[in-house]
């Protein structure tokens, strides 16, 4: 890891929304909040807790030195594609066994609310 350079997780019993176009298509009271410098907080959801039905994955793939590789999901809301709106790490590198699978979505994408308050 680069000098200086954290990242942590931690689970977490804050209530997690998210919307889109004002569909809820994910909550949770037990996420995953990943830490990492110069970043916010990102929640990470159990795949159990979101509407997989409204997602389809897409080709597209991106590799973190400090989590591995990320695949990422579109949104289909009545007839309209969000792209890209949330990413996963199926198969994290060793030390962030944490994430693996769990789902987190883009708070510029997608509105994503925590115990009520849009972040």
């Amino acid at each position: 890891m680069t000098s200086g350079h954290t990242v942590t997780t931690r689970p977490g019993t804050s209530h997690v929304e998210v919307r889109i176009d004002g569909t809820v298509v994910a909550e949770s009271d037990r996420p995953v909040l990943l830490d990492e410098t110069g970043l916010p907080t990102r929640y990470y959801l159990p795949v159990d807790d979101v509407r997989t039905e409204l997602f389809r994955e897409t080709k597209f793939h991106t590799t973190c030195p400090f989590k591995g590789e990320a695949s990422y999901w579109t949104a289909e809301i009545d007839g309209t594609s969000h792209d890209g709106v949330v990413w996963s790490y199926l198969t994290p590198i060793d030390g962030r066994e944490a994430i693996a699978g769990l789902w987190s979505f883009y708070s510029d994408r997608a509105q994503v609310s925590v115990d009520g308050e849009q972040i």
